[in-house]
């Protein structure tokens, strides 16, 4: 693995995380892998080996404010984070990926996938993409991250302490994934960590979802597509997703489901190897798939190698 640094515009450069292909026989598709919010691309390591291993060269993307990416002040509504990514694909010469996105970044490669058709081959949306924000629910859930946010900028935990809530709240983390997770912090003074994102760079990425409708992309879809969903603790929202899922399944043409019950919502991080092989299946089925050629083809994204 090597980190290689992509300039997006001037002033901001994004980290991304490179596995070659390394698995026997003809190299497939390349993986595009997108992280969510507060989280880094370091969350993917476990599945991009698992997905390199089996022939796949893998690139896993720091948004900007993420993980070892720059962090300007702003830019960070969805349409100049994906923006990013398509300076990202072009800097790689990517074209037609399989392009996997983690909660927010689900709602990114489906927005991706439906402007900038050419850059992806198939899609996975891995417990996000079909999330709609503007509601009472998730209002009040995401004014509270941000409340907890604000909070944590005040840097009074520290990593040995950060580490051991991780361990015992996700006791099927690898030690890996958790410290995967503590790279979502500045180690300040006195080894106390802070969020690299503000709570008003939160909101900003929160506004921007609630602008947005899923249900907005799906007919602009035209590539396989598979949903692993989590079902919430909560009951109400639990009940919310399965509506969310089911009308995704409805709308999208080439749509696939794999449910994952009794699973976090980093799900990549609790269950890599049953992630990695769903991910496997849809790089098997858009390499047997015709693909469908889309309205905005014709001018979508800069051919290259992979």
């Amino acid at each position: 693995m090597k980190n290689l640094r992509i300039p997006v515009s001037k002033t901001v450069s994004l980290n991304v995380r490179h596995r070659p292909a390394d698995g026997p026989g003809d190299m497939g598709r390349p993986f595009l892998l997108l992280h969510g919010m507060l989280s880094n691309a370091r969350m993917w390591d476990e599945v991009a080996d698992r997905l390199a291993a089996a022939g796949h060269p893998v690139h896993a993307v720091d948004q900007r404010g993420h993980g070892a990416s720059d962090t300007p002040e702003d830019g960070y509504e969805n349409a100049s984070v994906v923006s990013d990514l398509t300076e990202v694909a072009a800097a790689l010469n990517l074209s037609d990926a399989l392009v996997v996105g983690h909660s927010w970044g689900g709602h990114l490669a489906l927005r991706l996938a439906a402007e900038h058709p050419g850059l992806v081959a198939g899609l996975a949306l891995v417990d996000g993409g079909w999330y709609e924000f503007d509601g009472p629910v998730m209002r009040a859930f995401w004014e509270r991250t941000a409340g907890v946010v604000r909070r944590a900028q005040q840097g009074t935990t520290t990593a040995a302490e950060m580490r051991a809530y991780l361990e015992t709240t996700h006791p099927a983390w690898s030690p890996a994934a958790v410290e995967a997770r503590l790279a979502d912090y500045h180690v300040g003074p006195g080894g106390l960590l802070t969020p690299r994102l503000t709570a008003a760079q939160v909101m900003s990425i929160v506004g921007s979802l609630q602008r947005e409708r899923p249900a907005d992309w799906y007919p602009r879809i035209t590539v396989p597509v598979r949903l692993l969903p989590v079902i919430p603790a909560m009951p109400q929202l639990a009940d919310q997703v399965r509506a969310w899922v089911t009308a995704a399944e409805a709308a999208l043409d080439r749509v696939s489901v794999h449910w994952y019950p009794g699973t976090e919502h980093d799900l990549h991080a609790d269950a890599p190897d049953e992630v990695a092989a769903d991910l496997l299946e849809l790089a098997r089925d858009v390499g047997t798939s015709p693909r469908t050629p889309g309205p905005a083809d014709a001018g979508a994204g800069r051919q290259g190698r992979s």
